[in-house]
């Protein structure tokens, strides 16, 4: 039989009974699991309010501030709408004009520009030793993967895989066919992959890439993750299946229109299957789930014939960034403000926040939600938006820079100013054009 020891206090005397009785026993015994069983509690419910989140970056190709309908856009897209109900949209979310530069601030938490990137890149974009966003998160123990467009290498030796990504699929270089998965033609046209392999295989990129996505999130373990996937919608040429077709609103009409339409209800889909698949395996409560565009909505020719022809439709896309003035490449609003949600369940509250934020942004935020702390200076020229997405604190005033492609302008936004500085040649410092702006 199990000997106790009680100390009891009687006139400042203390004396030691022998035994205790069975009934005060049990009580104690009760008392202790009671204990120990409220001390884990506490334990789980701490590690739940401060374990990391796993990370989910979508990113669509030149969609334009209306293009979605919680924008007034007139292609139906529940799923976003949805997200941008129950999560918080930044609505004044800053990128590049075009898509590498995008990229890269966002892989680094630095102005594009310092690294020479101002247009589209199928030469290595970054130093083989750049701490990416990828590389940050693996050292912190995430599991890291990348379904879509990458262009900040266009070589297997020079893809995601080397930057930071366990896993890499899609496309090497820009903007697809969307059947054949073919770039444009020259030396980077074959371009579709999975981690360093070249590959073919019949679908709709569209569906590919939400498909590898939603596959990646099946298979995770225990470990945190980053799941980035850059879309190539609805980055030209489009040509979408009779199914989606159907769906496009009747007032919609011609060819292009209706494939466009068709395409961000497309796009709309992908991002709802993926945000379901993190519902079902019971991981979208503690998700960090970001959805922006690389720039603004483009206007330009659809069967361009830089692409091998995938028999897409003739005419001009209708992106679109009312009221924003201007659209893709411009250093204008519609070319570098898009629409932007953020959404975690567990710690953001829905609603809007108008502080103006950018693309690179995103890499210290991540950092310090995943509790990855950099072993030298980054450098970063981000800022930490923690408490802007879990609390709507408002950032502190700051200059937003930005670069337009092939170094013809830059714009600087401070406050509720805007100025726009244009060069007649390319690469130059000598300003042909200033304009100023109260936006």
């Amino acid at each position: 039989m199990f000997q106790f020891i009680a100390i009891t206090q009687t006139d400042c005397r203390w004396s030691f009974p022998r035994r205790l009785s069975p009934r005060m026993i049990t009580l104690c015994i009760s008392a202790a699991v009671a204990f120990v069983a409220l001390a884990m509690s506490m334990q789980r419910a701490i590690a739940d309010q401060n374990s990391r989140p796993n990370f989910v970056f979508i990113m669509a190709d030149d969609l334009g501030w209306a293009d979605v309908a919680f924008h007034g856009g007139n292609s139906p897209t529940p799923n976003l709408d949805r997200l941008a109900r129950e999560g918080l949209e930044l609505t004044q979310h800053y990128v590049a004009p075009v898509c590498s530069p995008t990229r890269t601030g966002l892989l680094t938490g630095r102005c594009w520009s310092r690294f020479g990137v101002t247009s589209p890149q199928n030469n290595r974009a970054l130093p083989w030793n750049t701490v990416t966003m990828a590389r940050a998160l693996n050292d912190a123990g995430y599991d890291t993967c990348l379904t879509g467009k990458w262009h900040l290498g266009s070589l297997p030796e020079e893809g995601p895989n080397h930057f930071g990504f366990d896993h890499s699929y899609g496309s090497l270089a820009g903007g697809v066919t969307p059947w054949l998965h073919r770039y444009k033609k020259g030396p980077f046209t074959e371009t579709w992959h999975r981690n360093e392999q070249r590959l073919e295989e019949p679908g709709h990129v569209t569906d590919l890439i939400a498909d590898e996505a939603i596959a990646w999130i099946k298979q995770r373990g225990e470990a945190p993750f980053l799941l980035y996937v850059p879309f190539t919608a609805v980055h030209l040429p489009v040509k979408e299946p009779a199914e989606w077709l159907a769906r496009v609103p009747a007032e919609i009409e011609g060819d292009v229109p209706r494939h466009y339409s068709a395409c961000i209800m497309h796009l709309d889909d992908a991002v709802g299957r993926i945000i379901a698949t993190l519902e079902e395996t019971g991981r979208r409560e503690n998700t960090l789930l970001v959805f922006t565009s690389d720039n603004g909505g483009s206007t330009a020719e659809n069967n361009d014939l830089k692409y091998p022809d995938d028999n897409c439709p003739n005419g001009r896309l209708t992106g679109n960034n009312r009221p924003l003035r201007g659209q893709k490449g411009d250093l204008y609003e519609g070319g570098t403000r898009v629409p932007t949600i953020a959404a975690w369940p567990a710690r953001i509250k829905s609603g809007r926040v108008d502080s103006p934020t950018q693309i690179i942004d995103w890499m210290p935020t991540f950092c310090a939600l995943a509790g990855y702390r950099p072993e030298t200076d980054l450098k970063w020229d981000g800022t930490d938006l923690t408490k802007l997405l879990t609390e709507h604190q408002p950032l502190a005033e700051r200059p937003l820079y930005t670069v337009a492609p092939g170094w013809r302008g830059r714009s600087l936004r401070l406050g509720d100013w805007k100025l726009i500085v244009r060069s007649e040649n390319r690469g130059s410092n000598e300003a042909s054009k200033i304009e100023l702006y109260n936006i």
